[in-house]
């Protein structure tokens, strides 16, 4: 988990309130917000930058341990 995260592969994209799943994959708020809904990732999962903090704070506040994170196709 990271508040302040920049992408290593892709040019140093900011990933703000980054909860990593899998390998390189996490859920992240986004500052291109009006791209949300569209495809626009690598496979990461992107919120709107107020939504990341809070699922981040929340995580955070119960464990990364006591969190489970699903994805379904």
């Amino acid at each position: 988990m990271h508040k302040r995260y920049f992408s290593r592969k892709y040019n140093g994209a900011p990933m703000p309130y980054s909860v990593f799943f899998y390998k390189g994959y996490a859920i992240h708020g986004t500052d291109v917000v009006k791209r949300l809904g569209a495809p626009a990732s690598h496979g990461c999962v992107r919120l709107h930058p107020k939504n990341a903090k809070r699922l981040f704070s929340l995580i955070q506040a119960n464990g990364p341990s006591n969190a489970k994170i699903v994805i379904v196709k």
